[in-house]
């Protein structure tokens, strides 16, 4: 007899229009639907995962994985790319054939934050709390969701390695803006060319460029071979350009307001997010739960961390589970 490790985890994938925008959403657990109110099934919380840039859902599939079996497979652990941060299948468009103007700018960061909140409300009862873990620019996206709507059910925020302040002043930052902000079109045409490969040729250029790794998420790699994709990469970078110029000043007023409920985790050696924003916000919010990776963990850790970081989140989270 398998143990529960060792069994399949179901793992239903759609492809969704939302605000009008091709949108990637990758469901662990049985449960499909939460939106049906007088469900007497419906589960209690719901897990959902806020990507950051490329925000990708395929990058989050082990990550979910072993999260929803951390969770002894309890809770539903989803998680939804960002808008147009995908290739649609065939036959699906990356903006839908509409007369209705659903959200101006949706591929823009604060249409990204109206997309999550326009999933939420479409897509999950009002009645089902939810934990939020957001990586990097998610991490700022999701304080503005709860800035925007107080009335999310959030149990707990977990953000991890959180971009939510001067990106363009980190050491990642100076480097990219003038290429995101300036030159990013530049970039369009290589990925057109690109895109005629086979993809088995596209994989093993995506192998070559994370070559410098010890291990690799296979899921990672064939989620990168998406970036071949010249409408998906250009949302990308349109959105990182829009990340360079206005995530300036950190939102301590939203922070303050919702402290109880948040968990920060930044890295050592992280570029995008550098140590003194840590000490900074750690010496403004002393009682705040902000911890600092000791583990030596990458910004992009869904390349090879998945797994530890998902079985370090159920441990934080295990006082606020035995509370429901």
């Amino acid at each position: 007899m398998k143990s529960a490790s060792e069994e399949p985890v179901p793992l239903h994938e759609e492809f969704i229009y939302c605000c009008g925008a091709a949108t990637h959403v990758l469901k662990c657990g049985p449960w499909k639907d939460l939106s049906k109110d007088d469900s007497k099934n419906l589960p209690r919380l719901l897990f959902m995962i806020i990507p950051g840039n490329p925000g990708l859902a395929g990058y989050y599939r082990t990550f979910i994985q072993a999260l929803y079996c951390g969770l002894n497979q309890q809770y539903p652990v989803w998680v939804v790319s960002h808008a147009g941060h995908c290739k649609p299948p065939s036959g699906m468009e990356m903006v839908e054939d509409t007369d209705i103007k659903e959200l101006e700018d949706v591929f823009g960061l604060n249409g990204q934050v109206e997309h999550k909140l326009n999933f939420l409300k479409k897509n999950v009862s009002k009645d089902i709390k939810l934990v939020l873990i957001a990586h990097s620019i998610g991490c700022y996206i999701t304080l503005e969701m709860m800035k925007r709507a107080s009335e999310l059910q959030v149990l707990r925020s977990v953000l991890l390695f959180p971009t939510i302040e001067r990106i363009a002043q980190s050491p990642q930052g100076k480097l990219m803006t003038p290429l995101l902000c300036k030159l990013r079109y530049i970039l369009y045409m290589p990925v057109y060319l690109l895109s005629f490969l086979p993809e088995g040729v596209k994989a093993s250029l995506v192998r070559f460029a994370l070559r410098g790794m010890k291990t690799c998420d296979e899921s990672s790699i064939t989620t990168s071979v998406n970036l071949f994709s010249v409408d998906c990469i250009a949302n990308i970078l349109y959105m990182a350009s829009q990340e360079m110029m206005k995530v300036v000043e950190r939102d301590s007023t939203t922070i303050k307001q919702n402290l109880k409920k948040l968990i920060f985790y930044y890295g050592t050696g992280d570029s995008w997010c550098p140590q003194h924003y840590y000490d900074e916000i750690k010496m403004d919010f002393p009682d705040g739960d902000i911890r600092l990776c000791e583990k030596g963990l990458r910004h992009a850790f869904v390349l090879d961390a998945s797994k530890e970081m998902a079985a370090m989140i159920t441990d934080w989270l295990q006082d606020d589970l035995t509370k429901l």
